[in-house]
C-alpha cells in the first residue's frame, strides 16, 4: 500500500519569518502584506510572525540563513523585486538571491519560500504583487505553512 504525504493550510502552531528587501519598496511592501494576509487567513497570530528587513535582495539569504539557524520558524518567506534595466546587475542579483535561497533551506533542512520577483519593467512586478497575476508574497506564505505541515508529518512517521 502507498503511503501518501502532504502539508495542509493550518497555520496554528507555527512560527515563520519574513525577510523583506526595502530595494523596490513600492512592490515589496505589496508583497509584504499579502505574505501578513496569508498567515492571518490560515491561522497564524502575529505573535507567530517575525519580518526583517534587508537593504536588498542579495541581502536577504544571510538574514534567512541566520533566521533558519535559530530553529525558532517553521518556515520562512524571502520577498524581494529585482527589475532590469541597462545592465547585466539584474541578472546577478535575481540568480545570486535565488541561489543563497536554495542553498539556505537545503543546508538548514528550514523551508525558505521563493517570493523574490525578477521582472522585466515595473508594471510586472505590481502585477505581480497584487495586481492581475495576483500576489506572490500570498502565494509563497501559503506555500510555507504547507511546507510547515508536510515537514512536520515526515518527522513523525
Amino acid at each position: 500500500m502507498t503511503t501518501e504525504f502532504r502539508g495542509d493550510l493550518q497555520g496554528q502552531g507555527h512560527a515563520f519569518a519574513v525577510v523583506v528587501a526595502r530595494f523596490n519598496e513600492a512592490v515589496t511592501g505589496k508583497l509584504l502584506e499579502g505574505a501578513l494576509d496569508a498567515f492571518e487567513r490560515h491561522g497564524v497570530g502575529r505573535d507567530d510572525i517575525d519580518v526583517v528587513r534587508v537593504p536588498g535582495s542579495l541581502e536577504i539569504p544571510l538574514a534567512a540563513r541566520r533566521l533558519a539557524e535559530t530553529r525558532r520558524y517553521s518556515a520562512i518567506v524571502a520577498v524581494g523585486c529585482v527589475i532590469r534595466h541597462e545592465t547585466r546587475h539584474f541578472e546577478l542579483v535575481a540568480e545570486g538571491a535565488t541561489q543563497g535561497i536554495v542553498q539556505t533551506a537545503l543546508e538548514t533542512g528550514v523551508p525558505v519560500l521563493h517570493a523574490v520577483l525578477a521582472c522585466e519593467n515595473l508594471q510586472q512586478a505590481l502585477d505581480r504583487a497584487g495586481g492581475q497575476h495576483g500576489n506572490k508574497g500570498y502565494e509563497a506564505a501559503v506555500n510555507a505553512i504547507e511546507m510547515a505541515n508536510l515537514l512536520r508529518r515526515l518527522r513523525a512517521d
